[in-house]
């Protein structure tokens, strides 16, 4: 079969991530599309793979692509006549610590709002369930009969013959030499196959090449974060073990397991993995490496223990293979800096279980402009231009490797590449005891300890840590640092959030069509917005300020800048990244006004959604009226190199007044008081303004991105419906019975007693001493209406109530400081 001169689109790969985007493609009627495979297929890290497939997982998206990819199954059984390798035998996942439990209790309560059908059993019944096992300390299990394990090899030819059937063409031992980029456009590939060599045009190439991805990504110019571990299981001799033996997880012993031709394939995640440092990697077929006993001791032992019969059982196979692992366990998907070169990468840990799932977003995603599913999480832009760092992206990997089994704990920071980025005040911060997260690469300030000793006018209440998960990351200080922002003044050092500039004659005329608020305002104004998908769905959430005629500076959250850049971008707009050319520091509370006063001669009292040019000391500062906490005050911007001065001047001006400096945890509690939503979390792309609450931001004098599929589905049944009142459900906002019950998102909430959806976000806001939680409710919900929240296993009652919380009529925001 001789290859054609230029193709729809060209997948590099034949492993299953290809294959599965390769069939995807066809699926949804694209013609001409092929795929080529430097060995044959399933010949890089496909072939190895253990073929564990866990449909509960710590997110909605990669829940929702297990679970299709296990109904795609019996698709391509039928399409192809072939045999996809799915072995639905069920699967246990033990736990054997108190804390584990906990965690097995909240993935249950998950579970529940995903719709998976499962159960929490106790040892005993692990032990009657499947005997083999010693389960005399397993505490609780959980147990999912929709779990399995695949066969690779057979999931990936399916896929391949299905993607035959629907008209893709194949091409295996067939390199790729080369990326031809034009104008920062892909255009074509090369390729050899012995001493041929061909250019195929093409303005769709989807890198899925596994190990080699980061690789491939390079021909181009651009950097896939894949990072190759090494990653080792055994196999016994048979020791007739039934083939209907479940799959088996033991994380607190890092070990998992299942029956394999008899016998027990047996795997796990070492705490001290080895990178597969090579700079040709995959050049041969079924890469394997030598057996490396000693390191595979822990798992094997446990797995000894589990199963005592293992110690009276032959290993008969050592598998020892490159596994594609990434910054943070998570896929590699999308499009990369170059238009119309896209990823499908990083298949490291669930990677043969969601294959389905990735080739209907990636499918999706090229063909329609969006995928179905929020993949967010999963997006290649998720990283910043550290992400092109060897070291760094190897620091993380193998963190995110050797800690797999570890219970993520929300809040909970992890310490690998870290520091990196810095705000100028990062110096001062340390000084006054600044416990530090890590967003997008940058440093930033969750509380200061020093803040933790209760003023004599806000004593803290013994009570005050929040019960389970919630009061692992806590301290003190956060509720301090909240009151001190309601009475006095708080300053937040905000550098890290994203600005992006939008220069040009056009700039306003373009920015009208993909942002859902009216921005042909004066400038000086700042709008807040949203950036919507064609389907209505959120893809941004931001504030515009228009600093000129044809000069405008969006500000977004620290991780989405590169996201957003590129949604931008994508819409035909120049956009320029200048957050690291700005501080920016927020002075908000009662007495901002009066500390400002003490270092600035300007006129300080511009309204509320304004921005002016003023002087701060001896600092040039942007002064933007507004606010993420429900205070008065200002976003204060200036050049970066003048952030340390800035910061001293305003603490030296605060501190006698009582103001405080304060964190994130703060900002986030006083947030969810204010009912302000958090992009990732109350809003995705799969939710829209109108179920957020939103619609009050939509100009409804012109025309954006997304407004006809709005109007289509909230054309209202009522004259008086035009809020957006028949959505069919709505965001809430929740208060919880016991204060010390405290969300952190995820948990499950059912309405008479019958599933009803999950908490987007919760905390516990100190200005009202109040638990709160938002999730989405059938829009006739109204406040008053009693809801139950699951908090680990445990059923609390909350109350629907109207938002926000705190200072409904906001005067507080609007009106000067009395």
């Amino acid at each position: 079969m001789k290859l054609p001169n230029s193709a729809r689109a060209v997948v590099i790969g034949g492993g299953v991530a290809g294959c599965s985007v390769a069939y995807h493609l066809a699926r949804l009627g694209w013609s001409e599309v092929i795929l080529v495979e430097r060995h044959e297929l399933t010949e890089g890290t496909t072939w190895h793979s253990a073929g564990f497939v866990g449909q509960l997982r710590s997110t909605v998206t990669q829940t929702k692509m297990i679970m299709y990819s296990a109904g795609l199954y019996p698709e391509l059984a039928e399409l192809t006549g072939m045999d996809p390798g799915w072995h639905g035998v069920g699967g246990l996942r033990l736990a054997t610590t108190s804390e584990r439990v906990e965690e097995s209790l909240r993935l249950a309560g998950a579970g529940e709002t995903y719709g998976l059908g499962l159960s929490v059993l106790s040892g005993a019944e692990v032990e009657e369930m499947l005997p083999l096992l010693d389960a005399r300390d397993v505490r609780a299990a959980l147990w999912l009969p929709g779990d399995g394990w695949l066969d690779p090899a057979l999931l990936a030819r399916a896929l391949a013959a299905g993607a035959e059937k629907l008209g893709v063409r194949i091409f295996t031992g067939t390199r790729v030499t080369g990326l031809d980029v034009v104008g920062g456009e892909i255009s074509g590939v090369r390729l050899a196959s012995g001493s041929e060599e061909w250019s195929v045009q093409a303005d769709t190439v989807v890198i899925a090449a596994g190990a080699a991805s980061g690789q491939v990504g390079r021909l181009a110019g651009v950097d896939i974060p894949v990072v190759p571990i090494k990653h080792q299981y055994v196999v016994t001799e048979p020791f007739d073990v039934p083939s209907s033996m479940p799959t088996v997880r033991d994380p607190d012993n890092i070990v998992y397991f299942r029956e394999e031709g008899g016998g027990i394939l047996v795997g796990g995640y070492i705490r001290t993995p080895e990178i597969w440092d090579t700079d040709r990697p995959l050049a041969e077929p079924r890469t394997l490496f030598d057996p490396d006993m000693p390191k595979f001791q822990e798992s094997w032992e446990s797995a000894v223990r589990r199963v005592p019969a293992l110690g009276r059982t032959g290993i008969v196979k050592v598998v020892h293979g490159p596994e594609a692992f990434t910054p943070d366990g998570e896929f590699l998907l999308g499009e990369t800096s170059v238009r119309g070169l896209w990823a499908a990468a990083g298949f490291c840990v669930h990677g043969l279980a969601a294959a389905g799932g990735v080739g209907k977003v990636m499918a999706e995603w090229i063909v329609d402009g969006t995928p179905e599913y929020d993949v967010f999480g999963m997006d290649l832009r998720r990283f910043g231009g550290h992400a092109r760092s060897a070291s760094w992206a190897r620091a993380k990997a193998l963190d995110s490797y050797s800690t797999y089994y570890d219970i993520v704990y929300p809040g909970e920071e992890r310490a690998a590449a870290r520091p990196l980025r810095r705000s100028p005040a990062w110096v001062r911060h340390a000084e006054l005891g600044a416990v530090f997260g890590e967003k997008a690469g940058w440093e930033r300030v969750n509380w200061f300890e020093s803040n933790a000793v209760p003023s004599p006018e806000s004593p803290e209440s013994p009570e005050a840590r929040p019960d389970g998960w919630a009061g692992r990351t806590w301290s003190p200080a956060i509720r301090q640092e909240c009151l001190a922002t309601r009475d006095t003044a708080g300053l937040f050092d905000q550098t890290s959030f994203s600005k992006l500039e939008i220069s040009g004659h056009q700039a306003l005329l373009r920015l009208q069509r993909v942002c859902a608020g009216q921005l042909d305002r004066p400038p000086g104004s700042i709008v807040y917005t949203q950036l919507l998908n064609e389907r209505g769905g959120i893809e941004a959430d931001l504030t515009v300020t228009r600093l000129a005629e044809d000069r405008f500076r969006l500000v977004t959250g620290t991780a989405f800048g590169v996201h957003d850049a590129a949604w931008l971008r994508g819409h035909g707009l120049d956009v320029r990244d200048v957050t690291s050319a700005h501080a920016c520091y927020c002075l908000w509370g009662p007495r901002a006004l009066d500390i400002l006063g003490t270092l600035s001669d300007d006129d300080l009292t511009f309204g509320y959604m304004k921005a002016r040019e003023i002087s701060v000391g001896n600092v040039p500062v942007l002064a933007q009226r507004v606010t993420f906490v429900g205070e008065f005050g200002w976003e204060l911007y200036c050049p970066s190199e003048y952030g340390l001065t800035l910061w001293d001047a305003l603490m030296e001006a605060g501190t006698p007044y009582g103001m405080r400096p304060a964190g994130y945890r703060a900002i986030d509690s006083m947030r969810l008081e204010k009912g302000y939503r958090v992009w990732g979390m109350d809003i995705t792309p799969e939710t829209t303004p109108i179920e957020a609450g939103l619609g009050f931001a939509m100009a409804r004098d012109k025309d954006f991105l997304g407004r006809s599929a709005l109007e289509t589905a909230t054309r209202p049944s009522r004259p008086d419906a035009s809020d957006g009142s028949d959505a069919p459900v709505r965001l809430a906002c929740l208060v919880l019975d016991d204060p010390r019950q405290v969300c952190l998102g995820g948990e499950p909430v059912r309405a008479g007693g019958e599933p009803a959806s999950r908490v987007t976000s919760g905390g516990y806001g100190h200005r009202v001493d109040r638990s709160i939680a938002y999730a989405y409710l059938p829009a006739g919900t109204a406040p008053g209406d009693r809801v139950e929240v699951g908090v680990t296993g445990t059923w609390i009652g909350a109350t629907v109530t109207a938002e926000p919380l705190y200072d409904p009529a906001s005067d507080r925001i609007r009106r000067l400081p009395a």
